[in-house]
């Protein structure tokens, strides 16, 4: 059984696994480690370049993509049929709740202003203070999964109340439906996003969705950039009213000449919520535990279906 995988490092990562398993470095699609026809198992590189897949279709025998991301959208209608996808789900939780949680903090306290006036030398107390705060805040996670907890037991400390919503309503888990979000948007000081991309969530932060914000309300898009409509969010940061703080974009990278860049109202990072020192030992425990399973014969976790 052949494995593929990524990263170097990876090996040592893995853990003790089973006779008969080999495990080959696979970091360029352009220069292959041995004759793929053999290849059952195969880890991508973590955010992988959009031509990734095209290696699909060179591996014949291949059984199993584990993804390294918790994000699987760009592999979702792409795989053949007879071959299971799994996510990372759960790798990420830690790494993108911390990101969550310092992107609001910053942009409540109003960080940005004062990182660009420390870069102008000047003690610019009376252009921010009083600062926002987080205390006393409604939030509301859209995408009620396992980043959304690590996310909700890491803000709890600071006195905020919590509103979770999920693809369908879990009433005995205080979770309401997606198509509850009319009604509770206008009751939220932040929204956080961290639905996967999906049909039904490809667009879902539209021109309605931002009007029923309250006035100073903050964004948060930690998911994926075609989650929010890019031309409503520009409208409505450009007017002011609203602020935001976006890991993602939609295009993704954002143009050097793009408009978000300019907006005072705006935090913007490349991506990198999950890309955290500890990612590679958490992300190739589940590897490991995959093979292991896979070699097994036993069930894989994480699979893919229906886009989740």
């Amino acid at each position: 059984m052949k494995v593929w995988i990524p990263h170097r490092a990876g090996h040592a990562l893995l853990g003790e696994l089973p006779p008969g398993v080999t495990v080959e470095l696979m970091e360029d699609p352009a220069r292959l480690p041995s004759p793929p026809a053999d290849v059952r198992f195969w880890v991508p590189p973590f955010l992988a370049k959009p031509g990734a897949t095209a290696l699909l279709a060179e591996l014949p025998d291949l059984e199993v993509v584990q993804l390294l991301s918790a994000g699987a959208d760009a592999w979702v209608s792409r795989i053949p049929d007879g071959v299971t996808l799994c996510d990372a789900r759960g790798v990420h939780d830690s790494a993108t709740a911390e990101w969550a949680a310092a992107a609001i903090l910053s942009q409540l306290r109003g960080f940005g202003p004062l990182a660009r006036a420390q870069a102008r030398r000047e003690w610019a107390y009376d252009e921010v203070a009083p600062t926002d705060e987080l205390a006393g805040k409604r939030v509301l996670i859209v995408g009620a999964g396992s980043i959304g907890a690590a996310l909700q037991a890491r803000l709890a400390p600071f006195e905020v109340t919590f509103t979770l919503v999920a693809r369908t309503a879990r009433p005995a888990e205080g979770v309401h439906g997606v198509d509850e979000l009319p009604s509770l948007l206008p009751e939220a000081d932040v929204v956080v996003l961290l639905v996967p991309l999906t049909e039904q969530t490809r667009g879902l932060v539209d021109e309605k969705f931002l009007a029923a914000m309250p006035d100073g309300a903050l964004l948060v898009n930690a998911a994926r950039g075609p989650v929010a409509r890019t031309s409503a969010l520009v409208a409505e940061l450009t007017s002011g009213r609203l602020r935001a703080a976006l890991d993602v974009t939609d295009p993704e990278p954002l143009p050097a000449d793009h408009p978000l860049w300019e907006l005072p109202n705006v935090l913007l990072t490349p991506h990198v919520a999950g890309s955290v020192r500890g990612l590679l030992p958490r992300a190739y425990r589940l590897v490991g535990e995959q093979v292991r399973r896979f070699a097994a014969g036993e069930p894989l976790v994480n699979r893919v279906v229906d886009g989740y």
